[in-house]
């Protein structure tokens, strides 16, 4: 089971120290990789209609993640570089394969590309895309398969409900389709994600019903014919849960056939890179203890 970090970036106040700083300090640990959560714009929540449900506010810090995965390529050396998801059908498809082609280039194949499918309209209102909030499910489906075609055809001819490619495509090319990962808290994510994805990355869900899940996803593997010891299961680790429980939690998910884990620092009460930097230094103690 592949062990990784999530980028504390809502508690660092967008210092831009603190991400090399961080970045380099999980791969000198011997970390495998590194998640970075996505939101282009915060939210006031306050009398909203409708209602804001996500955790994130106007009030929490993000990085643009592939603009950190670029800067992020060139500082590090063999940690894989994360979305732990991009909200992709707020995003122009082609860009996006544009972009994650770069960053797989230039970090040498290190980037899995998590994708889901947001919750925040406001965010999709401001980025000129309102309408594809309310399908948003079936336009990540068309944009999974545009990606893969743009990162494998030198030329496509691609037509769909939101995308028109007439004998076009990206140069250069990703010497590999890049692995795509789905998030989400739906039935109908756990399905999409057995159906195209090449793995699923449980956030924000206790070890509990991650594991019933990940069950529950895996008969639909098995219902679909595919191969699940190709598909990826990882799980957010709460650090915050205290080191009582971080052994229980960690091998719970690996006796389940979990095959990547992460832990957060955020909610913890840190305050600096500094503290979050020991608390992963304290966590991988256990980890490797197991």
């Amino acid at each position: 089971m592949k062990a990784g970090v999530v980028y504390p970036q809502t508690e660092l106040n967008g210092d831009p120290g603190a991400v090399k700083a961080f970045a380099q300090a999980a791969e000198g640990m011997g970390y495998d990789h590194l998640v970075i959560y996505d939101h282009v714009l915060g939210a006031d929540h306050a009398a909203r209609e409708p209602k804001l449900w996500g955790p994130y506010t106007d009030k929490d810090p993000f990085h643009e993640p592939f603009v950190t995965f670029g800067f992020l390529a060139g500082v590090t050396a063999t940690i894989e570089l994360v979305t732990g998801v991009i909200v992709l059908p707020q995003r122009q498809t082609a860009l996006v394969a544009k972009q994650a082609a770069d960053i797989d280039l230039f970090s040498g194949e290190r980037l899995r590309l998590g994708v889901g499918l947001g919750w925040n309209w406001v965010e999709f209102d401001a980025l000129e895309v309102s309408d594809y909030f309310r399908r948003r499910g079936k336009r990540e489906e068309e944009q999974i398969a545009l990606l893969r075609r743009l990162w494998t055809e030198p030329v496509i001819a691609h037509s769909d409900s939101d995308h028109r490619i007439d004998r076009a495509g990206i140069l250069p090319r990703p010497k590999r389709s890049i692995p795509i990962w789905l998030g989400g808290f739906s039935k109908p994510a756990f399905e999409r994600a057995a159906r195209i994805g090449d793995g699923f990355l449980f956030s924000g869900r206790t070890q509990a019903d991650a594991v019933n899940v990940k069950a529950q996803m895996e008969q639909k593997l098995d219902e679909l014919k595919r191969d699940k010891s190709a598909f990826g299961f990882e799980c957010i680790q709460q650090y915050s849960r205290g080191p009582e429980r971080w052994a229980g939690d960690i091998t719970a998910w690996r006796d389940a056939g979990g095959s990547h884990i992460s832990v957060v620092t955020m909610g913890a009460g840190l305050t600096s890179v500094d503290e979050h930097i020991e608390a992963i230094r304290v966590w991988r103690e256990t980890y490797d203890g197991l």
